[in-house]
């Protein structure tokens, strides 16, 4: 037989190597690739992130630990005082009739069909009516009698005379005008002191005067501007206008220069 070649090819020799000699170059360019062109400071920034996301939730948790904690103690001060007001009621006498309703509930049947015997009140019979006393119901107005009828009318009338005094004696309101005159002399020589006097010297019923002022006009003549308050069921501009201007010697006009409802 012919012997076998103990030779081996480059290749041959290469595919059954159990060695790699290069592995650590190897995976100095893997690192390199994941960290990429900005280098270790990119992983370095992304974990820095990552903590304070974590740091931020630890304390968003606590905050919400805090607000549960003084939930849970206030339920629990509740709770306490709903206690202590049940055992109060509890002992107070109102609440003797609960307590019989849940000895009651907790009775057996038998012992409760015994308690409602004995609880029932006997129902007395009506007694019978004698024929005698059937006539005297029917004598009876089921309707009412006509006294009745006057009694109601009278109490009705003597309410609505009530209503009526009561409503007689408030005061009723009165409708009031505020009005603002212009009152013009015939010149500036006019003495505007006796004018003023001549226009207050008029009086009628309703009628009440207020502030005045001197307003310049021109060439040097002053009107006067007075104020009143009048009712106007009573006083009228025209009434006020024709008690003015009866002054001829000190009075040239008299204009409203305002007039407002109060």
């Amino acid at each position: 037989m012919p012997k076998k070649s103990t030779k081996m090819s480059g290749l041959q020799c290469l595919a059954s190597e159990n060695i790699w000699f290069d592995k650590q170059c190897y995976d100095e360019a893997e690192k390199c690739f994941y960290e990429g062109p900005n280098g270790p400071s990119a992983q370095s920034s992304s974990h820095a992130g990552g903590d304070q996301e974590l740091v931020s939730r630890m304390k968003s948790m606590e905050l919400e630990n805090n607000t549960l904690h003084k939930v849970v103690t206030e339920m629990r001060a509740a709770l306490q005082k709903l206690e202590s007001r049940v055992a109060v009621l509890e002992k107070s006498p109102a609440a003797v009739p609960c307590a019989k309703v849940k000895t009651a509930l907790q009775q057996p049947k038998g012992q409760k069909q015994k308690q409602r015997h004995r609880d029932a009140v006997p129902v007395q019979a009506a007694p019978q009516v004698e024929n005698g006393d059937d006539d005297e119901d029917d004598d009876m107005d089921l309707f009412g009698s006509d006294d009745e009828d006057d009694e109601a009318a009278q109490l009705k009338q003597e309410r609505l005379d009530a209503y009526a005094a009561k409503k007689s004696k408030k005061p009723t309101l009165i409708a009031k005008s505020s009005i603002l005159l212009d009152v013009k002399p015939w010149d500036d020589e006019t003495d505007m002191v006796k004018l003023e006097e001549c226009v207050r010297s008029v009086q009628v019923d309703g009628l009440l005067w207020g502030q005045s002022k001197l307003l310049p006009v021109g060439y040097g003549i002053k009107k006067l501007q007075i104020n009143c308050v009048v009712e106007d069921d009573k006083v009228g501009t025209d009434i006020l206008e024709e008690e003015i201007t009866k002054f001829e010697d000190y009075i040239q006009s008299v204009d409203v220069a305002a007039f407002n409802k109060i």
